[in-house]
C-alpha cells in the first residue's frame, strides 16, 4: 500500500512538471506584436573600412539583442539594395543570397536572447579616382509592423591588380591609380624599371620586389613615392595595419643588381626595408636620395658587401639594425637613423657597421643623428687584423658612450648623446615620439642639439622635405624650419 501510495505521489510531481514545462513553453513562444517593443543593436552603423574594388574586406559582426520584455518575430530580414547589394550578409547562420532575394524570414528573438550578423564585402569597380561610399541598410521588419535598421558602410577605391609581375625590358610605372602587387615584383637583369612621381604601390602580406637588373624611383618633394602594404583597415580601433610592421616582404637587391635609385620615396612597415646583396664595390649598388624606410620588422636597410649612398633619408624604427653594413663602401650625409621599434624590447641599434665577414673599405658618416632608446646605439666590429675595417663620422650626434681610445680618431666635430639621461633618451631630437598610438614624427624639435650643428661645407643643399637648408644648417634628414 505504501509503495502504490509513492508511486502516485510521483507520477503527481511528474504530472505537475510537463505541465509547467508546456506552460513555459507556450509563454517563450509568445511574440508581441506591440509597436513599443523593439529590438537594440550594438551598433546602428557597421564601417567596413576602405577597400580595394574586386578585394573583400575582412569580416565585420554586429549583435541584435531582444531586451523588450516580450519575444519578437522578424518577418523578414533584408539588405535594402537587394540583388544590387555588393554586401554579403550571414544572420544567425542563414546567408543571404541571391536565390533568397537576399533576405531571410520569420527569425524569432526570445525576450533576454540575441543573434549575430556578419557582414563582407566585395565592392566592384566605380570608374573613380577617389574612394567613393558604398552603402547599404539591414532592414529588421517586426511582425508589429516597426521596420528597423542598420547602416552598412564602406568606401572602395579602384585600384589595378597585379599578379606576379615580371619586368624583363625596361618599363615605367606611372600611377595615379593605385597598383596592388600580389607575389612577386620582379625586375630581371638587364631591364630597368622606373617608377614615376606620385605612384603608390600597395603589397599583399607576401609581396615583394626582387631586383636583379635596375630599379629607379623619381618621386619630387611634392610627389613622393609610397611602397607600403595593402592592408587599409584597422587592427584596432586606434592602429592602422599600416602603422604595423612586417606587412609586406620589402625590397631586394640581388647580386646582378647596380645603379639603383630611390628618390623622394616612402618605403614602411615591411618586413625587411631593403636588402642589398655582396656586390662589386666598384659600382654603384644603391643611392637613396630623400627617402623614408619606416618601422620594419627586420633590417631598415642592411647592405653586405656593397657601395651604397644615401642622403637626406630617415632610417628609423626596426626590430633589427635600422641600418647594417657588413663591409663594402658607404656613405651617410644628413641622415636620421633613430631606434625607437615600439613592439620588442630585444630590439637591434641604430647603426651597426662590421667587417667580420667583408673589409670595411670605408664607411663615411656625416651631419647624421644616431639616436634611439639603449644607452649605446652604435655597435663597430672589427674582424681579422688584416681585413680593413675603415670609418670616419663628422659633425654628428651619436648615442654612445664617448669615445676616448685611439679610436677617437675617426670621430670629428662628434657630439655624444648624454647617456644617463633615460627620461627622454633619444626622444627630445624629435617632435613626436608617441609608442602608445605609434604616432612618429622625426622632423627636429626645438630643443634638439642637432639645430644648427651641421657642417655648411659638406652638408646637403636641401632636405628630405626638399627645403632649402639655411646658412647654419641643421644635423639629420630635416632642417628645423
Amino acid at each position: 500500500m505504501k509503495r502504490i501510495h509513492f508511486r502516485s505521489h510521483i507520477a503527481f510531481l511528474a504530472g505537475i512538471f510537463i505541465l509547467r514545462l508546456l506552460t513555459s513553453c507556450a509563454e517563450e513562444d509568445t511574440f508581441s506584436v506591440s509597436t513599443a517593443n523593439r529590438l537594440t543593436f550594438s551598433t546602428d552603423t557597421l564601417k567596413m573600412d576602405t577597400t580595394f574594388s574586386n578585394v573583400s574586406t575582412v569580416t565585420r559582426s554586429f549583435w541584435v539583442y531582444n531586451h523588450s520584455g516580450s519575444g519578437l518575430r522578424c518577418s523578414v530580414i533584408r539588405l535594402e539594395n537587394g540583388n544590387s547589394s555588393k554586401y554579403r550578409v550571414n544572420v544567425d547562420g542563414t546567408y543571404l543570397n541571391s536565390i533568397s532575394g537576399y533576405k531571410v524570414n520569420n527569425i524569432e528573438i526570445h525576450d533576454g536572447d540575441s543573434i549575430r550578423v556578419y557582414v563582407e564585402l566585395t565592392p566592384g569597380s566605380n570608374g573613380k579616382t577617389t574612394p567613393q561610399l558604398v552603402a547599404d541598410n539591414l532592414i529588421f521588419s517586426l511582425e508589429s509592423g516597426i521596420e528597423q535598421k542598420v547602416n552598412l558602410s564602406a568606401y572602395s577605391w579602384d585600384a589595378i591588380l597585379l599578379n606576379n609581375v615580371e619586368i624583363n625590358k625596361d618599363s615605367t610605372i606611372a600611377q595615379t591609380t593605385p597598383i596592388v602587387i600580389y607575389g612577386d615584383l620582379k625586375v630581371d637583369s638587364g631591364a630597368t624599371l622606373t617608377i614615376g612621381e606620385g605612384t603608390c604601390i600597395y603589397f599583399h602580406n607576401n609581396a615583394g620586389i626582387k631586383v636583379y637588373g635596375t630599379l629607379k624611383t623619381s618621386g619630387t618633394a611634392e610627389q613622393n613615392i609610397t611602397l607600403r602594404g595593402d592592408r587599409l583597415d584597422n587592427m584596432f580601433d586606434y592602429l592602422p595595419y599600416d602603422y604595423t610592421p612586417g606587412q609586406w616582404q620589402g625590397i631586394h637587391f640581388y647580386s646582378s643588381s647596380y645603379d639603383n635609385e630611390l628618390k623622394y620615396t616612402d618605403l614602411h612597415s615591411a618586413y625587411n626595408g631593403i636588402i642589398c646583396d655582396s656586390s662589386d664595390i666598384n659600382r654603384q649598388k644603391l643611392t637613396l636620395s630623400a627617402c623614408t624606410l619606416h618601422n620594419n620588422q627586420g633590417y631598415g636597410l642592411e647592405g653586405i658587401n656593397s657601395k651604397i649612398t644615401a642622403e637626406n633619408t630617415q632610417i628609423t624604427n626596426t626590430l633589427k639594425n635600422c641600418a647594417y653594413f657588413n663591409g663594402g663602401e658607404v656613405t651617410l650625409n644628413n641622415c636620421t637613423v633613430a631606434q625607437f621599434y615600439p613592439f620588442d624590447a630585444d630590439r637591434g641599434v641604430a647603426l651597426r657597421f662590421s667587417s667580420v665577414t667583408s673589409a670595411l673599405t670605408n664607411l663615411e658618416v656625416r651631419n647624421s643623428l644616431i639616436t634611439g632608446y639603449a644607452d649605446d646605439e652604435m655597435s663597430g666590429e672589427k674582424g681579422t687584423k688584416d681585413t680593413p675595417f675603415n670609418y670616419t663620422f663628422d659633425h654628428c650626434i651619436i648615442r654612445t658612450p664617448a669615445v676616448t681610445t685611439s679610436d677617437s680618431i675617426h670621430f670629428t666635430h662628434v657630439t655624444y648623446e648624454n647617456i644617463s639621461d633615460t627620461t627622454k633618451y633619444g626622444e627630445k631630437n624629435f617632435v613626436k615620439i608617441d609608442t602608445e598610438l605609434l604616432r612618429y614624427d622625426f622632423h627636429l624639435s626645438k630643443i634638439s642639439p642637432a639645430v644648427n650643428a651641421a657642417d655648411p661645407l659638406t652638408t646637403t643643399e636641401y632636405d628630405r622635405d626638399g627645403k632649402e637648408r639655411d646658412g647654419k644648417p641643421d644635423i639629420g634628414a630635416y632642417e628645423r624650419q
